[in-house]
């Protein structure tokens, strides 16, 4: 695996805190950010957000939070990732 650290939290103050890499090799990007609460997991596991597609989370994937004021570096994620070729 080659991650490209992209950014972190800039209110982070050491331990854990929303990160965000690229994957090269995979050409995904990856984020760490905060467990979902019960309340917010529930709303996005009982949605059918679109028309005719299961609702629920696959227990291969998970609901995290990031801050809004990473967006610039979630831009440069994009950025990143699309000059590696990420289709």
């Amino acid at each position: 695996m080659t991650l490209r650290f992209v950014g972190i939290d800039p209110n982070t103050t050491g331990g854990g805190s929303p990160t965000v890499w690229v994957d090269e090799e995979e050409q995904e990007i990856v984020i760490q950010g905060w467990k979902a609460d019960r309340l917010l997991t529930a709303e996005v596991t009982s949605t059918e957000w679109v028309p005719g597609h299961d609702t629920g989370v696959p227990s291969h994937e998970a609901v995290v939070r990031v801050p809004a004021r990473m967006v610039p570096i979630l831009r440069e994620a994009c950025d990143v990732a699309e000059r590696s070729g990420l289709r």
